[in-house]
C-alpha cells in the first residue's frame, strides 16, 4: 500500500516538475523575444528625419536655391528693363536730334532767307511792282528783325533799292501762316532809260550770307528801284514816292 502510493506520489511529483520546467522555459524564451525585438528597434534607423541646423532639408535648401534664382531673376530682368528704357531714352534723343524735334532753339531767332520761303507776283498799281510775301517754313518761327529788306537787280550800286518808308511793323514774328509782305518798283523815274533784269536779290539783312534770288515773271527795265518796309498787310506796300 505505502509502496503504490510512493509511485503515485512520485508521478505525480513528476508532473509539476514536468509543467514547472515548462513555464520556466516559456518565460525564459518571452524574455529573450522582449530583448531582441527591443534591441532590433533600437539598431534600426527611424524614417522620420530631423531638421539639423548643420544639415539643411532637401526642401529648405530647395526654397532657398529657389528664392536665390528668383531675385536674381528679378534683378537681372530689372537691370535689363533699366537698360532697355535708358537704350530707347537714348533713341528718342538721337531720334529728336536728328530731326530737329525736342530743340527749341530755333524759336524766337532771327528770319534768315533759309528760314522762310518767298513768292513774287506782279502788280499793275503805281506804274507796275513787284508784291514779295514771306512764310516761315514749317516748324519754324522766327522774326523779321531789319524792317526793311535789303534788295538790288544785279551787283552793281546803280541797282539796289533805296527804302520809300511805307508800311512797317518790328518786328514781325512768322510763323505757321503768318505772312508778311514787301513791294518792290523796278523804276522810279519817267524817263525812258534803265537797264535791264530777269531777276531780284533779297535779302532779310545787310549780313545775310545767303540772299534769295527771284525770277522776275518777264524781263523789267530797272532805274533807281524803290522798296517798302515790311508789313503784314499788303495794302501798305504798294511803293510810291511821296
Amino acid at each position: 500500500m505505502r509502496s503504490t502510493t510512493a509511485r503515485i506520489v512520485s508521478r505525480r511529483n513528476l508532473r509539476i516538475a514536468a509543467a514547472t520546467l515548462t513555464a520556466v522555459a516559456g518565460l525564459s524564451l518571452t524574455a529573450c523575444s522582449g530583448s531582441d525585438t527591443d534591441a532590433a528597434s533600437a539598431a534600426k534607423p527611424s524614417n522620420v528625419s530631423s531638421s539639423s541646423p548643420s544639415s539643411p532639408s532637401p526642401s529648405s535648401d530647395g526654397g532657398a536655391k529657389g528664392g536665390a534664382k528668383a531675385e536674381g531673376g528679378s534683378a537681372s530682368g530689372g537691370a535689363q528693363a533699366s537698360n532697355a528704357k535708358a537704350g530707347s531714352n537714348e533713341g528718342s534723343t538721337a531720334e529728336e536730334a536728328a530731326n530737329g524735334g525736342g530743340d527749341k532753339s530755333g524759336y524766337g531767332q532771327s528770319c534768315g532767307t533759309n528760314d522762310v520761303s518767298f513768292t513774287l507776283t506782279s502788280k499793275s498799281q503805281a506804274g507796275g511792282y513787284y508784291l514779295v510775301t514771306v512764310k516761315a517754313k514749317s516748324g519754324i518761327t522766327c522774326y523779321l528783325d531789319v524792317n526793311t529788306p535789303n534788295v538790288s537787280f544785279g551787283s552793281g550800286a546803280d541797282g539796289v533799292a533805296s527804302p520809300v518808308g511805307q508800311g512797317g511793323e518790328d518786328p514781325i514774328k512768322l510763323s505757321g501762316s503768318t505772312v508778311a509782305y514787301t513791294g518792290i518798283s523796278p523804276k522810279s523815274t519817267d524817263s525812258d532809260g534803265g537797264t535791264e533784269f530777269g531777276s531780284v536779290i533779297v535779302a532779310l539783312s545787310e549780313d545775310d550770307a545767303d540772299p534769295a534770288e527771284l525770277q522776275l515773271p518777264e524781263p523789267a527795265v530797272v532805274d533807281q528801284p524803290i522798296v517798302t518796309n515790311w508789313s503784314t498787310n499788303s495794302a501798305e506796300t504798294v511803293p510810291v514816292i511821296a
